[in-house]
């Protein structure tokens, strides 16, 4: 297991706090637009005052419209904050070693986007990215590293796995708060538990579903949305043309026969909406499945299909929700995202992976009606599909090669 917050020496340290305020920005401006990742981190970087606190993030990657500098960045954490906020335009050099050797403890200091860096944008193992120049040179600025950014968790680069190798490290109060949730869905949740695999990510929720089903945690996983679509196939119906070009777009037509290798195997514990909601004539209109017109697109869960899900959660002890029903964007499909949303709370524990399904949650100010809500879609869904993150292996390295550092 790796180190929590509260075991490693801190007070009077120069501390490499790793965040993840990757976030929507005013295109041209670089504003910040949505800052929920900032206020998520405050707990942490809170809990630093005895130290001096150097963040370490990241905005898009190189090529993207918002990969942009983290100025504006530095201005929304001082006013969430409320304690000034240095912003540092630069990350290994000499203006960096500058700043940091002028700062003091309860200081905070941002450094500049670490994709500026090329060596930060390559995915490397631990033993190589602690011998790159980069890691070298920005372990050089600190004597203790603190990974809050479960956002990037299953990333292999050089900031997220190369630091442990060389400075003595734990993980952030979000970065502890995750795991725990997560890992209490695989020891000791309430059961039945229901696990709920939605949206175009068709691979990831087949990992997450197998997964899942092989080691007995989930009594029942429905699936909803593309990935629905893929079981309808494989079951044999019909889903029209459009969603069918859809998946062949999305290079997921291999994956029907792992879908129906899941029906197969486990035929008591999946369930699938039997109606649908398409796109017919510019509106929307429903219809069973097996009974889809063939120039209409899948866009959401059919109404009758409700009922059953909502049963479904009331007799849950446990839900874990990820991925839409459909194409929540447009209002006239948005239904089936939002009900399943308001009702898979039922459940004594609930979770939500993050991604759209989070931000569906916050917009509809359901956020503290589950008991956790992840802020990593992407690395929230590895872990559920049994893959060990790159940062919490890390952070478990750090702790036996740096035992005699810990309190």
């Amino acid at each position: 297991m790796f180190l929590t917050f509260d075991k490693v020496s801190i007070k009077n340290k120069r501390v490499l706090v790793r965040v993840d305020f990757n976030s929507p920005i005013e295109p041209g401006v670089g504003a910040i637009l949505d800052d929920k990742r900032f206020r998520e981190h405050l707990q942490t970087i809170q809990a630093l005052e005895s130290s001096l606190c150097i963040i370490l993030t990241h905005q898009s990657r190189p090529g993207k419209m918002d990969f942009t500098s983290l100025e504006h960045h530095a201005t929304r954490l001082e006013q969430l904050l409320r304690r000034p906020v240095t912003f540092v335009s630069d990350i290994i050099g000499s203006a960096a070693y500058e700043a940091v050797s002028k700062a003091q403890s309860g200081d905070v200091l941002m450094l500049e986007n670490l994709r500026f860096n090329a060596e930060e944008n390559l995915t490397l193992s631990p033993e190589s990215a602690s011998s790159t120049f980069f890691i070298k040179k920005l372990a050089g600025l600190g004597d203790v590293y603190i990974n809050d950014a479960f956002g990037t968790a299953h990333r292999s680069q050089p900031s997220i796995v190369g630091l442990p190798e060389v400075l003595p490290s734990a993980a952030g109060l979000l970065m502890e708060r995750e795991i725990q949730n997560l890992t209490r869905i695989f020891t000791g949740a309430p059961r039945p538990i229901t696990f709920v695999l939605g949206g175009t990510k068709v691979d990831d929720s087949l990992a997450v579903a197998e997964n899942v089903l092989k080691c007995g945690i989930a009594d029942t996983v429905l699936f909803i949305g593309v990935v629905a679509n893929l079981f309808f196939i494989a079951q044999g119906h019909d889903i029209g043309e459009p969603s069918k070009e859809f998946i062949k777009k999305l290079g997921y037509e291999a994956e029907i026969e792992r879908a129906r290798h899941i029906l197969e195997t486990y035929p008591d514990n999946i369930c699938i909406p039997t109606h649908v909601a398409v796109k017919e004539n510019g509106e929307r209109a429903e219809y069973p499945v097996g009974h889809i017109p063939d120039n209409c697109p899948i866009l959401d869960i059919g109404t009758e299909s409700l009922p059953t899900c909502v049963e479904m959660f009331r007799n849950s002890g446990t839900v874990v929700l990820n991925g839409p029903a459909g194409v929540f964007e447009q209002a006239d499909y948005a239904f089936g995202t939002n009900e399943i949303i308001k009702y898979a709370s039922l459940a004594s524990f609930s979770v939500v992976g993050g991604g759209h399904t989070a931000a569906v949650t916050e917009r509809l100010g359901l956020v503290d009606t589950f008991s956790h809500i992840s802020t990593g879609g992407g690395a929230c869904i590895e872990f559920l599909s049994g893959t060990k993150l790159p940062a919490i292996a890390a952070l478990e390295r750090s702790r036996e090669k740096f035992k005699c550092h810990t309190e």
